[in-house]
């Protein structure tokens, strides 16, 4: 990957917009390798933060199946390229 990082397989928060808490709400409810995140609907998603109260239920994780699943193929260069579109996970 560039900038020399070193992906742990399954580390959900190689996933722009998911920081060590949302990554523990995530496992605590189920989701916790890439392709259980590329494979859950945004709805699920949007639950488990919004149960988590108002701080998380700002986030929107539209984006994370797909990051997820470029995850789960290892095409690293295409993550990178498709976050430089995204601010904080978002699509501009």
């Amino acid at each position: 990957l560039p900038n020399g990082k070193k992906i742990k397989q399954d580390d959900l928060k190689v996933v722009e917009g998911i920081g060590p808490k949302i990554e523990g709400l995530l496992q605590e409810a189920g989701i916790a390798t890439w392709n259980d995140l590329a494979t859950a609907a945004t709805e699920k998603v949007q639950e488990v933060l919004d149960a988590a109260g108002p701080r998380y239920r700002m986030h929107n994780p539209a984006t994370w199946s797909k990051q997820a699943q470029i995850c789960v193929d290892a095409k690293w260069a295409e993550l990178v390229e498709y976050q430089d579109h995204l601010k904080g996970g978002k699509e501009e």
